[in-house]
């Protein structure tokens, strides 16, 4: 694995593909995080709503965009974090997260981040700036 000072603008982190989103990922989600809200986990309360079904709360996603830097953790930290949900994320999607490196300054680099169904949609997209030690 190369390491974070020797990125250069253009390159990708190692992708992350996750497993397809589970009724139980949500529930666990939900009791984490606080966020009962029942269009994420009762199917009848996301119709009610207008929804095709349940859908994922978008932390979630942008939670799991995260584990891009999981591996880099040794070497400095998130330092900002931002992100625009650009579409749902429903039960048994299969999405792939991206990073890819936009600028870099001396002990700081500035990332494309993004979250894409199976489909190939674009689900959220943002912007990480790692900071390194």
């Amino acid at each position: 694995m190369i390491k974070m000072i020797e990125l250069q603008v253009g390159d990708s982190l190692e992708e992350v593909q996750l497993f397809p989103v589970s009724r139980l990922d949500l529930i666990k989600y939900a009791g984490a995080s606080g966020d009962y809200n029942p269009i994420h986990t009762i199917d009848e309360e996301a119709k009610k709503a207008g929804l095709p079904g349940i859908i994922a709360h978008g932390m979630w996603t942008m939670g799991n965009l995260a584990k891009l830097f999981t591996p880099y953790y040794e070497e400095g930290f998130i330092q900002d974090y931002f992100v625009r949900f650009k579409s749902m994320v429903f039960l048994d999607d299969a999405i792939t997260l991206t990073a890819t490196v936009k600028e870099k300054e001396e002990k700081k680099l500035s990332f494309d981040v993004s979250a894409v169904n199976q489909n190939g949609k674009e689900v959220v997209k943002g912007e990480v700036v790692f900071s390194i030690y």
